[in-house]
């Protein structure tokens, strides 16, 4: 092993860029507890299209197209990847540290699981392997001490809002989903109708994938009762979000978005949308199945879920162990 370039004690969080992909590979990366280097790769034509495990032995160089970031040596302890096409990357560096990086890949790598040292894929995928961890939802890294610290940023801003607060998260159109107009008209209908019923406060935040339109028709709906619309400008009271309501409505084509409004620990409520597939279908089957989310009918029923879900910090912790008997096998001190 002398003759191998030393490993940093780093973890490399490495994607293709992707919003939902770059939050779990940072998010597992920061909760695994060494220091983190965020790295971006673009794989290039025609490798991008290839099986991961046969683009890989090209070599790093080869996979790194314009606009990579630099992956050089030293390797980290731990790579963690996340997206079929970052796969590359993760089998590529394994072979040219000599098998000493922990590789750590985020979804179904579409590709055989013992290219790497773990795989950890959604519970709804139904993948199995003796290498593999099945987590129920998506990754993330928000965490208690961030969901804090944005609740003190917004408590006064909140601080008017009646009781019960209810927390509405809006995404929007996705490949399997579809937010029309309609929908969004009846669920301004049914959130107004809680106010009226229930006095309920409203903080209610869209995202880009909302639209114009859509955001348009929650604001000229809600606001004049009194509901705070975040306007997609200022300070985005995401986790503040998370952190003071009391109860959640997350639009369902997201898994993420509904994984960490069940990080909160609070009552959380998927709003329905036209479409879907059988993957979906079994992620949603399996948070009301574990306790953690109920379909929003339009009412809000008292109950609680079976504890905050934390799949990244049970997730980090494993590789952590896998991690300390890497160390122990190459003779290396943490």
């Amino acid at each position: 092993m002398s003759d191998q370039p030393a490993l940093a004690p780093l973890t490399w969080a490495v994607t293709t860029g992707e919003a939902g992909m770059t939050n779990q590979a940072i998010g597992l990366a920061e909760a695994i507890g060494l220091p983190v280097v965020a790295k971006v790769i673009h794989v290039p034509k025609p490798w991008r299209w290839l099986p991961t495990h046969w683009a890989a032995p090209l070599g790093i160089k080869a996979l790194c197209g314009p606009g990579s970031d630099a992956f050089t040596p030293p390797w980290p302890e731990v790579l963690v990847t996340s997206g079929r096409r970052s796969g590359a990357l993760s089998i590529a560096l394994r072979r040219a540290s000599g098998g000493r990086t922990l590789t750590v890949h985020i979804q179904n790598p579409l590709v055989p699981f013992e290219n790497f040292d773990l795989v950890i894929a959604p519970e709804h995928d139904g993948v199995a392997a003796a290498n593999v961890v099945q987590s129920l939802g998506a990754l993330h890294k928000i965490t208690p001490t961030k969901l804090a610290e944005a609740a003190e940023r917004f408590r006064a801003r909140f601080a008017a809002l009646p009781r019960p607060l209810v927390a509405v998260l809006v995404g929007g159109t996705s490949g399997a989903y579809r937010l029309e107009a309609e929908d969004t008209r009846r669920l301004a209908r049914q959130l107004a109708d809680l106010v009226a019923a229930r006095g309920v406060g409203l903080v209610v935040t869209p995202s880009r994938r909302t639209g114009a339109a859509n955001a348009a028709i929650l604001r000229e709906t809600l606001e004049p009762l009194g509901a705070l619309v975040w306007d997609g400008v200022s300070d985005n009271p995401y986790f503040a979000m998370l952190a003071l309501a009391d109860v959640l409505l997350v639009t369902e084509e997201s898994v993420s978005m509904v994984s960490e409004a069940c990080f909160s620990g609070k009552p959380v409520y998927t709003i329905a949308l036209q479409g879907g597939s059988k993957r979906f279908k079994r992620f949603h089957a399996l948070m009301r199945d574990r306790g953690y989310a109920r379909p929003f009918t339009g009412t809000l029923e008292p109950w609680t879920p079976p504890a905050p879900l934390d799949e990244t910090a049970r997730c980090a912790a494993i590789v952590r162990t896998l991690l300390a008997r890497r160390r122990e096998a190459l003779g290396l001190t943490p």
